[in-house]
């Protein structure tokens, strides 16, 4: 009954949070309720593990929401990989290449659409890394103090993450 209980706080108090940075990362509605209704399965199944002296419980959260999404990101590539060396070796007629898909962000105005586009799908090529810190300093408005806790790395180690990340956004951008 404890855990159930403690559950339902960690739920109500992180829910909006979690969703959102799962839709900065998937850039989809349905995927990021899915992700986060999967996030907190995994944080219940788990939350027998957590440690508060190692990190607070909302970087904990956190921690299993970007490592879920970042799975998630990784088997989508995978699926896409696979389909393309299916189509070349066997089915040529019937595979259909993916296309980027639409992003349906409720926060994104219809005439800012394309540039958003361009900017989130540039952003997803970046390395896993620097993906995350863009997304936890720029878009969630977190802090340096709070990326590295997040991540589990210094705060000069965050700030090399968003130099580099800016640097690399500035090279695909220009491009």
């Amino acid at each position: 009954m404890k855990v159930a209980l403690v559950f339902e706080s960690v739920f109500e108090a992180y829910q909006q949070s979690i969703y959102n940075l799962s839709l900065h990362y998937l850039q989809q509605e349905e995927d990021a309720s899915d992700a986060t209704q999967e996030i907190f399965i995994k944080v219940y199944q788990n939350l027998h593990q957590y440690q508060p002296e190692a990190a607070s419980l909302k970087t904990w959260v956190y921690r299993i929401a970007i490592n879920h999404c970042l799975d998630l990101l990784r088997k989508k590539k995978t699926k896409k990989r696979l389909g393309f060396v299916l189509s070349i070796f066997a089915f040529q007629d019937t595979y259909t290449a993916p296309q980027l898909t639409d992003i349906q962000h409720p926060g994104i105005a219809a005439e800012d659409k394309e540039a958003i586009h361009q900017l989130l799908h540039i952003i997803n090529t970046l390395p896993e890394a620097q993906k995350t810190a863009i997304i936890l300093a720029k878009i969630e408005s977190r802090s340096q103090k709070e990326v590295a806790e997040i991540m589990g790395i210094t705060i000069k180690a965050v700030e090399s993450l968003l130099q580099r990340a800016k640097t690399n956004l500035s090279k695909k951008i220009h491009r």
